[in-house]
């Protein structure tokens, strides 16, 4: 397969679903420590992302890649990463790698994805982000200031440290963004592009978005030379989530969420079972989630909500009772959807519809995981109408109205 720089190669997934024969790990050159974790994990097949991107790592090439959030892309750089570290020449006294990420969540996943994954390679990682106690703030500062081999940080913490400390960073060979258009929303461009000009100029750049806007294109050509740019086809969501639809007036949004909750006789749909563990609510604007929240409590349903203005602490302990069941309803933002990772939610409801059909997979992504089943509601008011039908469109099938 022949790649030529800045020409896209793209893969179309359907119904999470590649249309062709699947590559096997051990047909990439992986290296035998990485494989053998993956053995261990019981993965066997690569998705899209990861056949078209690994090999374009391993060979040393700059790559912007456009993939959605579950369709393993974390993968995707972690396993050519731990190969290259575990097989190419490193100062084993410097910082080898930096991987960045927008949010604190994202960066514990990822460092949790890298602890399976580099079950048996020889490395030391930090993560590195804010919202800590000093004995963690310790820990990052130690793993910056000594060496660790990779260091997964968000960008406000990882400057503040370099601002006290000024790191060695010539020994960093490789440095990944993962949700780079999330991070240019939450306006951390001034913040990359600094690190960036303090790395070396012959580190490898890797860049991972869920969609490819002008800015992203813009930075790629700053930071990155000659890039290959990798495109997976948005997946359509699995035929494991229902979805449903209800068209109503905007006023009427949260009485009927609501009712939906409480399952009472003015209900458009009876749920089951009753009541439900765990509710996921999506609102376009944090204003709207505070509001709501404060409705839904004041009729007795436990909700919590989660949006930017929180603080890192706040955030950590609302996700961790959610996780845990200890809170029925959580009402969000899109822009904590990709860090909410929990399997058995069975209901997503969107209190508005989103403007992007990228944006609903990712929403309603979030239920029917690990072989479960669940189902996706949408409140569609007059207002929402044409953004229904655009989504409509790209689904190839009109939703069910209840």
């Amino acid at each position: 397969m022949k790649i030529t720089p800045m020409e896209p190669t793209s893969s179309t997934a359907g119904n999470n679903k590649l249309q062709t024969t699947p590559l096997y790990f051990d047909e990439l050159a992986l290296s035998d420590d990485v494989l053998d974790a993956l053995w261990d994990m019981h993965f066997d097949e690569c998705t899209p992302v990861q056949e078209k991107t690994i090999p374009v790592i391993l060979d040393g090439r700059d790559v912007i890649s456009c993939a959605q959030t579950g369709t393993g892309k974390t993968a995707a750089y972690i396993l050519p990463l731990l190969t290259k570290l575990a097989e190419d020449n490193h100062d084993p006294d410097k910082l080898n790698a930096i991987i960045m990420a927008p949010t604190r969540e994202l960066a514990q996943q990822i460092d949790q994805q890298m602890e399976g994954f580099g079950f048996y390679v020889p490395f030391s990682s930090v993560a590195i982000y804010g919202g800590n106690d000093g004995g963690t703030w310790g820990n990052q500062t130690s793993g910056i200031t000594k060496g660790a081999d990779i260091i997964i940080a968000t960008p406000g913490r990882l400057l503040s440290l370099i601002n006290i400390y000024s790191p060695d960073f010539s020994g960093v060979k490789y440095f990944i963004l993962d949700e780079a258009d999330r991070m240019l929303d939450m306006g951390f461009y001034d913040d990359i592009m600094t690190i960036v000009r303090k790395l070396p100029n012959h580190c490898q750049k890797i860049m991972f978005s869920a969609t490819m806007p002008n800015d992203i294109r813009k930075m790629a050509r700053a930071i990155m030379h000659n890039p290959v740019e990798v495109k997976i086809a948005v997946s359509r969501p699995p035929e494991a989530i229902k979805q449903l639809a209800i068209d109503l007036n905007e006023a009427d949004k949260t009485e009927t969420i609501i009712s939906l909750l409480t399952n009472d006789d003015l209900s458009p749909i009876t749920l089951s079972p009753s009541p439900l563990k765990k509710v996921l609510i999506f609102a376009g604007k944090k204003q709207r989630v505070k509001e709501l929240t404060h409705a839904l409590r004041n009729k007795g349903i436990d909700a919590r909500q989660m949006h930017s203005d929180l603080d890192q602490k706040d955030r950590e302990a609302v996700m961790l009772d959610f996780r845990n069941g200890k809170v029925q309803v959580l009402v969000a933002t899109d822009i904590v959807a990709r860090g909410i990772d929990v399997d058995d939610i069975p209901l997503v409801i969107n209190y508005d519809v989103p403007h992007d059909a990228e944006d609903y997979v990712h929403r309603i992504g979030r239920t029917a995981r690990a072989e479960n089943n669940g189902t996706a509601i949408t409140l569609v008011s007059y207002q929402d109408k044409r953004f229904f039908q655009r989504i409509e469109r790209f689904l190839h099938k009109q939703i069910q109205r209840i």
